[in-house]
């Protein structure tokens, strides 16, 4: 028997159903079927958005940075004196190789060539030097497996990344060309010796930078006059103990590779640089009596043809360096360490819940780190609760929205547990997810258009308003207003085509406000709707 509470009677005698619904209800349940973004061209299928579940792993994490237990603490005191003749040592060291790097490189004006015989029989003294820097640090014997291959066979080498050591091993031991960060130029010492190398600097978030250094690394691995180049593709450092994801720079050019591992056993002492300052770091090194490091010289893997591509072709290297570390790769990148940060910076009780495998994001949805960020920042406004979760409510005061329906199936959309809050992972799928629909783009234009913007360039506050209230006629001027104002950046009280654009770019499930619902036209706020 129905309740007549929720339904007039007399049932099934017309063509209407008249459905009483609470308004002022603070639930967040929509019907599995309610996809509010399915006029962008989602399929039908349910749930139309799947979210992974996220990993404990965290492949930065330094475990033993710290001082702790007791032999620890008696060791590095008595060590304190020993660090300090390995500090001269080190000082020394530096300066005698910077003295000889710096005649080595006098007068040199065309450094788009090999460096002649001469100048690089200089760089030999700091080359001696950077192996007397490993010493200071406790690297008294460095145990190798393996032989580096000749530079004809193997142009570029390719190495997993734990600290700040590996570059200085490789500079002693094989005086590579080196792709790095254009930062490194800038830094005392290190950047005079590093351009000794020949260094091709690339700019991690410029897609012409990274091309230009792709250039580059063909051109020299193509030329035997040149030394061998040697990157680094994870793009960052690790704890040594996981595989992150590898940029392609390396694989593009076609040339065969020799992979090279770098091990630090320890029992103590992480020597990973992880999340652990410099400073920190070296000072521990200092007070050890003896710090492991081992390198292993891989096979050579070349292209298995002209028609191999860079993608195979980095799997099967990657895939080579994981199986001889005993371990597995993840979809990590430099991308989760700028969250990292960015979650440490807001004191976030566990940042590392905020990375995302950003590798694997790249690859679904085409967003890039950088546009993560934003959406982290965006996130954290919404003032998550200790273990990283939103409520419904700090939801709709970010995005300006208000309780209704129309925002409830917004919430349900990326709230993929049916829990009630919603995580960082869950934010950016959901997000990312509705900006990589067919239909996003034309849809943000036909919004701005249909607000007002085809005739005068622009969206009045009035123009928004009408058009927000004609599907939610429940939304009050001041809620309205509130939206306009995420809108205007420049704060003129006019919404441009580009304003309203970039704003969707970053608000991408505030489209839902603005293209066709499969949905009653909501009332005017007396609770009742009319189903014909």
């Amino acid at each position: 028997m129905a309740d007549n509470n929720n339904i007039t009677t007399p049932l099934l005698t017309s063509d209407h159903l008249t459905i009483t619904v609470d308004s002022n209800s603070n639930s967040t349940t929509a019907r599995p079927d309610s996809n509010p973004f399915r006029a962008l061209g989602f399929n039908d299928t349910y749930p139309p958005l799947t979210v992974p579940s996220s990993t404990t792993l965290d492949p930065f994490r330094n475990n033993k940075a710290g001082i702790e237990g007791f032999y620890e603490w008696v060791k590095t005191i008595v060590c304190i004196p020993i660090a300090l003749v390995r500090l001269v040592i080190f000082g020394l060291c530096l300066a005698i190789g910077y003295v000889a790097t710096k005649c080595a490189l006098h007068g040199w004006k065309d450094k788009d060539n090999p460096m002649p015989k001469w100048r690089s029989n200089i760089m030999w003294i700091t080359r001696i030097s950077a192996r007397f820097i490993l010493f200071s640090f406790g690297y008294h014997w460095i145990k190798r497996k393996g032989k580096p291959a000749p530079r004809e066979v193997a142009p570029i080498i390719v190495s997993n990344h734990v600290s700040y050591i590996e570059p200085i091993f490789y500079f002693y031991e094989l005086f590579p060309t080196i792709v790095a960060s254009e930062s490194h130029d800038s830094i005392p010492f290190v950047g005079t010796i590093i351009r000794a190398m020949q260094v091709i600097y690339v700019n991690r978030f410029s897609q012409s930078s990274r091309k230009q250094a792709v250039r580059e690394i063909k051109r020299r691995a193509s030329c035997d006059r040149f030394p061998r180049v040697l990157l680094f593709p994870e793009g960052t450092t690790t704890n040594g103990r996981n595989l992150i994801s590898f940029q392609l720079g390396a694989f593009i050019p076609g040339y065969p590779i020799q992979p090279i591992i770098v091990r630090y056993p320890h029992v103590h002492f992480d020597q990973s640089w992880g999340n652990v300052s410099l400073g920190q770091l070296m000072f521990r090194m200092f007070t050890q009596f003896h710090n492991f490091f081992e390198v292993e010289y891989l096979p050579v893997i070349s292209p298995l043809d002209d028609k191999e591509t860079a993608v195979h072709f980095r799997q099967r290297a990657s895939q080579a360096i994981a199986t001889a570390m005993n371990t597995v790769q993840t979809g990590h990148s430099y991308g989760d360490i700028m969250l990292h940060m960015k979650a440490q910076e807001a004191k976030q009780e566990n940042p590392s819940s905020y990375m995302v495998e950003m590798a694997k994001v790249e690859s679904l949805f085409h967003i890039s780190s950088l546009e993560a960020v934003e959406f982290l920042d965006k996130f954290l406004a919404m003032n998550p609760d200790p273990s990283g979760r939103v409520q419904y409510r700090d939801f709709l005061r970010v995005l300006r929205l208000k309780a209704c329906p129309l925002s409830q199936k917004i919430f349900a959309f990326i709230d993929v547990e049916k829990c009630g809050t919603i995580t960082f992972r869950q934010f950016l799928y959901g997000s990312a997810h509705v900006m990589k629909q067919p239909g996003f783009h034309q849809a943000c234009e036909v919004a701005f258009a249909e607000c007002g913007g085809a005739v005068k360039g622009y969206i009045a506050e009035q123009e928004l308003r009408d058009s927000i209230q004609s599907v939610i006629p429940s939304w009050n001027d001041n809620e309205v207003h509130d939206l306009f104002l995420l809108f205007d950046n420049h704060n003129d009280e006019r919404i441009f085509k580009d304003e309203f654009l970039s704003c969707l770019r970053k608000n991408p499930l505030l489209i839902a406000l603005f293209t066709p619902q499969q949905q009653p036209k909501e009332s005017c706020g007396n609770g009742v709707l009319d189903i014909v």
